[in-house]
C-alpha cells in the first residue's frame, strides 16, 4: 500500500518584480465535504491553528441564543457587530454608539483598549479633527458589547467576562467543539489581541465548524441551530458591518450563498451553501492581502458559478503589482493546486 506523505505547507503565492521572484506565500487549505470529510487539500490540514477572529460567528451564538437583539430592540446590522471586525466606518460607529445607549453599557467597561480606527480615512478623520483614541474603535468592540449585553441579561459578572472561565466564554468553547466535531478539552486556548481566549485546533475543523454554518441542518441541537441561522442572518443581511468596504469578508458575504470570516495572522474560514462545500485556510507568514487571490483560485479551482464573486476578489487583489507612480513592475501569482481526495 502506498504511504501518501502530506507537505505540512505549500507556496500559495509567488510575487514577480520584474520578472524576479521576490516573495513567497505559503500556507495550508483544507477543504471539507457535507460529511465532514476532508474533499481537498493542499498541505497538511492537521496543523494546529488559532482561529483569531475567525472564531467571531461562533463566539456570537450565545448571544444568539439568548435573543439579545430582540430584548434590547437592536435591527440586524447591530446585531451583526457581534460577530464582526469593524473598521471604524461611520456606519459601524453609528451601530455601536447604538448598541450603548439601548443595553445601558457605559464604553468603559469594555476591556478592548482605546485605538483608532483600522481604516485609513476615519483615522485621518479622528486625527485632523483632534478625535482621541476611544475603546469603541477597536475593531472587536462588537464582540465585547455582546458578550457585555449577554451578562447583563443572564446576571453573569462583568468585570471578568473575557476571562476562559466566565459562563458565556465556556458555552461559547463548549458550542464551538461541538460544531467542529472536536473534543472540548483538546481545544487549545490562548489569549487574542482584544483580550478574549481563542481557539486553536486542526485547521480541518475549523472548516467542518464553517460547514456547519452555511449548513445548518447538520446540527443536531435545535436551539444552537437556530442560533447559527441567527447569526449567519446578521452578517449575510449587512455584508459591510462584518468588515467594510474593499475588504474580502463583505466582497464574499454579499454573494447569499457564503458564509465567511477572516482571522488576523491569514487564518480564513468560508463555506458555500449550494455545494455544501467548506474551506479554512491559514497563509503562515500571517500576510491578509493575498486572500483574495487564494480564495479567488480555490473558487476557480472547483469552478464555482458565481463569476461575480470571483472577479470582486480579485479588483480586491489585481495580479499586477505597481509601484508608486502606478507603473506595472510585476505580478502576482497563485501557484498553488487544490488537491482532490
Amino acid at each position: 500500500m502506498e504511504r501518501v506523505i502530506l507537505m505540512r505547507d505549500v507556496p500559495f503565492v509567488e510575487e514577480y518584480r520584474g520578472g524576479i521572484l521576490e516573495n513567497v506565500h505559503n500556507g495550508i487549505v483544507c477543504g471539507v465535504n457535507e460529511k465532514g470529510e476532508v474533499a481537498y487539500r493542499a498541505g497538511d490540514e492537521n496543523h494546529i491553528t488559532l482561529l483569531r477572529s475567525a472564531a467571531k460567528p461562533f463566539q456570537a451564538i450565545p448571544i444568539a441564543k439568548r435573543k439579545i437583539d430582540e430584548k434590547f430592540g437592536l435591527n440586524s446590522s447591530e446585531a451583526a457587530l457581534f460577530a464582526a471586525s469593524h473598521r471604524g466606518e461611520v456606519y459601524h460607529m453609528e451601530g455601536l454608539e447604538s448598541i450603548l445607549r439601548k443595553t445601558g453599557i457605559q464604553e468603559d467597561e469594555l476591556l478592548t483598549c482605546p485605538t483608532y480606527p483600522l481604516n485609513e480615512e476615519p483615522k485621518f478623520a479622528c486625527l485632523s479633527q483632534g478625535i482621541e483614541k476611544r475603546r469603541l474603535f477597536h475593531n472587536c468592540a462588537g464582540k465585547h458589547l455582546g458578550y457585555l449585553a449577554l451578562s447583563k441579561d443572564q446576571g453573569y459578572s462583568t468585570h471578568d467576562y473575557y476571562k476562559a472561565e466566565h459562563p458565556a466564554q465556556q458555552e461559547a468553547l463548549e458550542v464551538f467543539a461541538n460544531l467542529a466535531d472536536y473534543p472540548k478539552e483538546q481545544v487549545q486556548l490562548s489569549v487574542d489581541g482584544c483580550g478574549f481566549p481563542v481557539f486553536a485546533l486542526p485547521l480541518k475543523h475549523l472548516a467542518i465548524a464553517y460547514l456547519k454554518l452555511a449548513c445548518p441542518d447538520l446540527i443536531e441541537d435545535h436551539t444552537t441551530r437556530e442560533a447559527v441561522g441567527r447569526v449567519t442572518g446578521w452578517m449575510t443581511s449587512s455584508p459591510e458591518i462584518i468588515a467594510s468596504h474593499n475588504f474580502i469578508c463583505t466582497a464574499l458575504l454579499m454573494d447569499e450563498n457564503i458564509i465567511a470570516k477572516g482571522g488576523a495572522m491569514g487564518v480564513y474560514g468560508f463555506a458555500l451553501k449550494k455545494e455544501r462545500l467548506s474551506f479554512s485556510l491559514k497563509v503562515l507568514n500571517g500576510s491578509e492581502l493575498v486572500w483574495p487571490l487564494i480564495i479567488a483560485s480555490i473558487l476557480e479551482q472547483i469552478q464555482y458559478e458565481n463569476q461575480e464573486t470571483i472577479d470582486r476578489l480579485h479588483a480586491l487583489a489585481p495580479k499586477a503589482i505597481k509601484n508608486d507612480n502606478q507603473l506595472v513592475v510585476g505580478e502576482k501569482r497563485p501557484v498553488f493546486v487544490l488537491n482532490k481526495c
